[in-house]
Formats: C-alpha cells, sequence, structure tokens
C-alpha cells in the first residue's frame, strides 16, 4: 500500500464515519439531553479512535474495525491495543465533557433566572395594559364629541358642526 493509498483510505473513512456520526445525531435527536449527549460522545469516540496496527510502518487504523476484525476472525493480536485506546480516548472525551457541561450548568441557570425574570416582568406589564384598556373606554367616553350630550358652550366660540 502505497502513501496515497493510506491517506485516500483513511479519507473515505473520515466522510464515512462523519456520516454515521451525523445519522447518530438524527437517531438520538428525540432523546433527552443527558441521555443524548453521551449517546453521541461514545459513538464519537468509537468512530474517530485510532489504533496503530503496524508500530514499525507507523500504520494506523480505526480502533472499532480492527478490534472487530481480531475478534471475528482471530486474526493478529491488535483487539487489546484497540480496546486500550478506545477507553484512552473515551475517559479524555468525557472529561472534556465533563467540563464542557460543569461550564453550561451555572451559564444555562443564569440564563433561566434572567428569562422568568423577563417573564415576570412582561407578565406585570401585560396586567398593566389590562387595566389600561379596562379604563380607557370610560375615558373614551367622557371625551367622545359626537356622544348625545351637548358639549359646553364656550363664550369666545361660535357653534361647533358635528363632522361626518
Amino acid at each position: 500500500m502505497t502513501e496515497n493509498d493510506y491517506t485516500l483510505a483513511w479519507g473515505l473513512y473520515a466522510v464515512a464515519a462523519l456520516g454515521c456520526l451525523l445519522v447518530s445525531f438524527k437517531l438520538t435527536g428525540w432523546m433527552w439531553r443527558w441521555l443524548r449527549e453521551p449517546l453521541r460522545v461514545i459513538v464519537a469516540v468509537l468512530l474517530l479512535t485510532p489504533t496503530i496496527v503496524d508500530p514499525v510502518k507507523e500504520s494506523f487504523a480505526p480502533a472499532i474495525a480492527i478490534s472487530a476484525l481480531d475478534i471475528a476472525f482471530k486474526v493478529g493480536n491488535n483487539a487489546w491495543r484497540a480496546a486500550s485506546d478506545l477507553a484512552m480516548y473515551g475517559m479524555l472525551a468525557f472529561a472534556l465533557y465533563l467540563v464542557f457541561v460543569l461550564v453550561r450548568w451555572p451559564l444555562e441557570k443564569r440564563a433561566r433566572e434572567r428569562r422568568e425574570q423577563a417573564d415576570a416582568a412582561a407578565q406585570r406589564q401585560l396586567e398593566e395594559d389590562d387595566q389600561v384598556l379596562v379604563e380607557a373606554p370610560v375615558a373614551a367616553d367622557r371625551n367622545d364629541r359626537y356622544r348625545n350630550d351637548p358639549p359646553p358652550a364656550a363664550p369666545d366660540r361660535g357653534r361647533v358642526e358635528p363632522r361626518l
């Protein structure tokens, strides 16, 4: 296998792995967030973890493929190395995910509090607007110039005709 073939094979695998990752994102989209996100981390680790196949040539392959082939066909002795690589990358990915969750948690709490305060203020404003709307017809009746009561006569103005 030449260097170009090796690079081409990894490129094809990367495209296929990203496609599988996209499908897994679609399949887990309906789940509860605290279940969905760890499952996505697991799938990403399984698909994107490389393991060394030939230490002399420094050849790598996907760890899940090496594990499956070594266990299914009982060829080679790389299954334990691939499993240890999966465990190591899995621990690193979950540590990063835990840091992400710990940073996101207080930010979401503050955002939720701000949203609740804004909703309470909006509710108070709606109640005030409703109160103004209830009082508005009374004020409109007082200021209605076309109502049946004649307006008080102003001593300096003449007669005011209603407009249609």
